[in-house]
């Protein structure tokens, strides 16, 4: 069992680098997420992202880590399209249009793009919430289980562009409970929930 005394991932010095939580569920794995982005306050020790004390509030800290943890809550009105445009716009891309329909060609979405989040199955929301992460300025993306509700091709599709991420220099935390995957990323790999020697 790996313990987290303390957790730092500063500029320049893990780009291009994963890590990833494994553990049984209730072992801890998304808390430890929630804590690094700021959503959860840890009892004790400290972190540190991108050389800085975690807020959520910071706008630099919210310019630099893309998230996807928990189920997304999307605005009912908005079709697929317009939640990536709005995101896409939000963080100033220069090119959001072009952005927004790379992006949903890669996730699959066109034939979807003009429909309501509710009206999708579960993959494809899930293909949608990571969506909302490759739409954004990133140097860190976190990740809950990213592979879940993913069929054999949409798992495929992740390791892929996981992989592109870390190829220019993006640092990845993430929880999973797919070893195949995390092997092929080449994660370092923190156990949470250990058995107490």
């Amino acid at each position: 069992m790996s313990k987290i005394g303390s957790f730092k991932l500063v500029s320049g010095e893990y780009q291009g680098e994963i890590v990833t939580l494994i553990g049984a569920n209730g072992a801890g794995k998304s808390t430890v997420l929630r804590c690094l982005v700021g959503a959860d306050r840890p009892t004790s020790g400290t972190i540190e992202v991108l050389g800085r004390p975690v807020s959520e509030t910071d706008p630099e800290f919210r310019r630099n880590v893309a998230t996807v943890i928990d189920d997304l809550d999307f605005f009912p009105d908005l079709s697929v399209v317009e939640h990536l445009d709005l995101l896409a716009r939000a963080h100033g891309l220069v090119d959001a249009d072009e952005l927004v329909d790379e992006v949903l060609e890669e996730v699959q979405l066109v034939a979807q793009s003009g429909q309501l989040p509710g009206t999708l199955s579960s993959g494809q929301r899930r293909r949608l919430a990571l969506a909302t992460a490759l739409v954004r300025p990133r140097k860190l993306l976190v990740l809950d289980e990213p592979e879940a509700r993913l069929d054999v091709e949409g798992v495929a599709w992740l390791s892929q562009r996981l992989k592109k991420e870390l190829s220019q220099g993006l640092a990845i935390v993430m929880a999973s409970h797919e070893p195949a995957l995390v092997d092929e990323l080449g994660a370092q790999v923190v156990e949470l929930g250990g058995q107490r020697g």
